[in-house]
């Protein structure tokens, strides 16, 4: 049984650009809370991972469709919607400059990720990875080599809730951690056998790291320290499977 669980910020990282080591400066920021350790969950934002994989688009170098500029709406920056276009496959919803879309991951999200929130400079917008689950990977097997610590890896995002006011952090990215506790076939304390329950852990650990991240702390990323989530899942398991969503 789990008695505690903590929360470490990982302070002192500076503004990351394409091709810094981030494992490296995760590993430098962790000294303060005596360097990563087996069984660690590490929390990156998934800002931090793709500003080092050079994952933004400068506005300037956007010429916008004609849809971009429907979508766009009066409000709104048609080169920025331009972007979200290139980013999704398909427009759920929208409402202009709103939208609501699935990306090429197969997340359902606002603007396809792509925000300019804690970019690099203004009128550069953040991409979300190419693929988030080999961005945690690489990550995991870096910390490996520079710390010797068998730890996980959860790269993270804010998405929000169709029918819940506000954002919380997911998992987009999964490495060295159990994403899914399967508990279909297992019983209740009253004997009642659980026919579809599956916890999202992943995602819980990521939402517990982002109280200590945070969206304007310069925070990018945290170890979540006293779980036993060790597994070989994956962001990937998460999405919810086309032909089992009840909302297409």
């Amino acid at each position: 049984m789990i008695a505690e669980v903590r929360i470490l910020g990982l302070h002192g990282i500076p503004e990351l650009g394409e091709g810094d080591d981030l494992a490296a400066l995760l590993v430098e920021a962790a000294a303060e809370h005596d360097g990563i350790r087996d069984g660690d969950v590490l929390v990156v934002a998934q800002k931090a991972v793709s500003k080092v994989e050079g994952r933004i688009v400068a506005l300037d170098a956007v010429e916008p469709s004609e849809r971009a500029r429907g979508l766009a709406g009066p409000d709104g920056d048609p080169r920025h919607l331009e972007v979200i276009l290139r980013e999704s496959t398909r427009i759920v919803r929208s409402r202009p400059p709103l939208v609501i879309a699935e990306t090429t991951h197969g997340y359902v999200c606002a603007s396809a990720g792509v925000d300019a929130s804690n970019a690099p400079s203004v009128g550069v917008l953040v991409l979300l990875p190419v693929d988030p689950d080999a961005s945690a990977h690489r990550l995991r097997e870096r910390l490996l080599e520079l710390a010797g610590a068998d730890a996980g890896v959860i790269v993270s995002d804010s998405f929000g809730r169709p029918w819940r006011q506000g954002t919380v952090d997911v998992a987009l990215g999964v490495a060295g951690v159990a994403a899914l506790r399967d508990l279909r076939g297992s019983r209740d304390a009253g004997g009642y056998e659980l026919r579809t329950t599956q916890i999202a852990v992943a995602d819980e650990i990521a939402s517990a790291a982002e109280l200590v991240l945070g969206k304007t702390d310069g925070v990018p990323a945290a170890i979540v320290r006293g779980l036993d989530a060790r597994g070989d899942g994956t962001g990937a398991e998460l999405v919810m499977p086309a032909e089992r969503d009840l909302f297409r």
